[in-house]
C-alpha cells in the first residue's frame, strides 16, 4: 500500500499541473494581455518555466529593502511591479519618480509605505503587512540593455493558527515543540514530515520510534536535535537553524482510520551578534522578545529555572510570581505589548541564564538569553546567543 504522505504529495502535484494547464487554456481565449499575464504565471510556477526568484522572508511590521544591484544614473528607468501592477518608478535623470498612487497604475495598497533609493532604485517597503506577501518584479532599462529581477516576499506574523495551518516566526537557536493534542496510546501511528521527508514516527504501542537518521528516509539535517514525546507524539526541535525554515506536516493515523493532518510553517531568522559596550553594575538592560504578544499564548520569564514573570492574564514580577525569591525586588519591568523584560539597577549577581517561554495549544517556544554583568568594567563582550536582542539602556558617558 502506497505511503499516505506519498499519495498526498502526488495528488498535490497533479492538482497543480491541472490548474496550470486550465489557466493557460483560458488565457489563450483572451490574448489581449496574454504576454504580461503569462510572465507572472511563469514566475509563480518557476519550476515549470525556469525563472528563479530571490526569496525574502520578513516579520510583520518590519521594513524590507529589495536591492536592484544597479546604479540609477546608468539606467534609463527602473520600474517596480507587485504582480502586474506598477508600484514605483525612477528615471536615470531623476526627472520622474513615483511610488504607489503617484504612479499611473498605482493603488493605495502601499500608501506612504514605499521608499525609493535615488542612487540605486532599490525599493523599501515599510511597516510591511501579511497582505504584502507575493511576487515583486524589478525591470531596469539601460541604454543598450534590459534586466529583470524577481523577489518572492513572504511576510510572517509571530504566530497564527488558521485554515492553512499553523505559522510560527522563530529565531535561531530557539527550541520549539509542535503539539499533537492527542495521546499516543489512542493512535495507530504518528508521523512527522519536513518538506515531504519523514523525520519522526511513533506507534501507539511504542513498538517503533524513530527520529531523523533512524527513519528510513531521514537525513542528518536534525541529528541529535529532535525529541519525541512518548505520551503525545509531540515533536521538539532544539537549537533551531535558519535552514530549518519550511513546512512541517503532522499525520495521525488512528487504529481504525486516518484522522487527517496538520501543517506547521516555520520562518527562522538569524540575528547578528551584538557587542556590549560599557556594561556594568547599576545600568538598565532590556531583553527583547522580538515578538508581539499573542492573546492565545502565555509568555513567562525564568532566571536559572526560577519563574520571575507571569502570563498576560496574571502579570507579576519576581516575588509576586514566586514567594521563594526576592532577588529582583522592584527591579523588573515587563512590557505589556511585547513581553520584553527590563532589568533595572543591574548587579553582578543578576548574571545567569534567562529563558523566555511562549506556550500555546499548538506550539511552545523556549528562547534563551545568556547574560553576564561585569563589575564596573568597560569590556566589550560578544553575546553567546545571536537572537537574544538585549541592549543597554543606560546613558553613555
Amino acid at each position: 500500500m502506497m505511503d499516505l504522505a506519498l499519495k498526498k504529495r502526488n495528488n498535490r502535484s497533479l492538482l497543480q499541473i491541472k490548474i496550470f494547464v486550465s489557466f493557460l487554456e483560458k488565457l489563450l481565449k483572451n490574448n489581449s494581455r496574454f504576454i504580461l499575464t503569462l510572465l507572472w504565471c511563469c514566475l509563480l510556477y518557476h519550476g515549470v518555466c525556469g525563472v528563479a526568484a530571490d526569496v525574502v522572508s520578513v516579520k510583520e511590521g518590519e521594513s524590507v529593502s529589495l536591492q536592484t544591484d544597479v546604479k540609477t544614473n546608468q539606467q534609463v528607468s527602473i520600474k517596480w511591479y507587485f504582480y502586474n501592477t506598477r508600484i514605483a518608478q525612477i528615471t536615470g535623470d531623476l526627472s520622474k519618480i513615483c511610488t504607489d498612487v503617484q504612479c499611473n497604475e498605482g493603488t493605495e495598497r502601499f500608501r506612504d509605505r514605499l521608499k525609493l533609493d535615488h542612487q540605486t532604485g532599490s525599493l523599501t517597503i515599510m511597516n510591511i503587512r501579511t497582505t504584502d506577501s507575493g511576487l515583486y518584479l524589478q525591470v531596469s532599462n539601460g541604454k543598450n540593455s534590459k534586466s529583470e529581477k524577481t523577489f518572492n516576499v513572504t511576510v510572517h506574523v509571530f504566530f497564527s493558527d488558521g485554515k492553512n495551518g499553523v505559522s510560527v516566526f522563530l529565531m535561531e537557536r530557539d527550541s520549539v515543540t509542535l503539539h499533537t493534542n492527542v495521546e499516543t496510546n489512542q493512535q495507530g501511528k504518528i508521523r512527522w514530515y519536513f518538506s515531504d521527508t519523514r523525520i519522526a514516527e511513533i506507534n501507539g504501542d511504542l513498538s517503533f520510534i524513530c527520529t531523523d537518521v533512524q527513519c528510513k528516509d531521514g537525513d542528518e539535517r536534525f541529528r541529535d536535535r529532535l525529541k519525541l514525546d512518548h505520551q503525545t507524539g509531540s515533536l521538539t526541535i532544539m537549537n533551531i537553524r535558519t535552514n530549518d525554515s519550511g513546512v512541517y506536516e503532522l499525520i495521525i493515523s488512528s487504529k481504525k482510520k486516518n484522522e487527517g493532518d496538520t501543517t506547521f510553517n516555520f520562518a527562522v531568522h538569524d540575528v547578528s551578534a551584538l557587542k556590549l559596550d560599557e556594561m556594568k553594575e547599576g545600568g538598565n538592560v532590556t531583553l527583547y522578545t522580538d515578538v508581539i504578544k499573542n492573546p492565545n499564548g502565555v509568555m513567562t520569564w525564568h532566571f536559572n529555572d526560577i519563574l520571575i514573570t507571569g502570563d498576560q492574564s496574571k502579570i507579576c514580577t519576581d516575588v509576586q510570581c514566586n514567594e521563594d525569591t526576592e532577588r529582583f525586588r522592584d527591579r523588573l519591568k515587563l512590557n505589556n505589548q511585547t513581553g520584553s523584560l527590563t532589568i533595572m539597577n543591574t548587579r553582578t549577581t543578576d548574571s545567569g541564564v534567562y529563558k523566555l517561554e511562549i506556550n500555546s495549544s499548538r506550539v511552545s517556544i523556549v528562547r534563551t538569553f545568556n547574560v553576564t554583568f561585569p563589575v564596573a568594567t568597560r569590556s566589550a563582550e560578544k553575546r553567546t546567543r545571536a537572537p537574544l536582542n538585549w541592549m543597554p539602556t543606560a546613558k553613555k558617558k
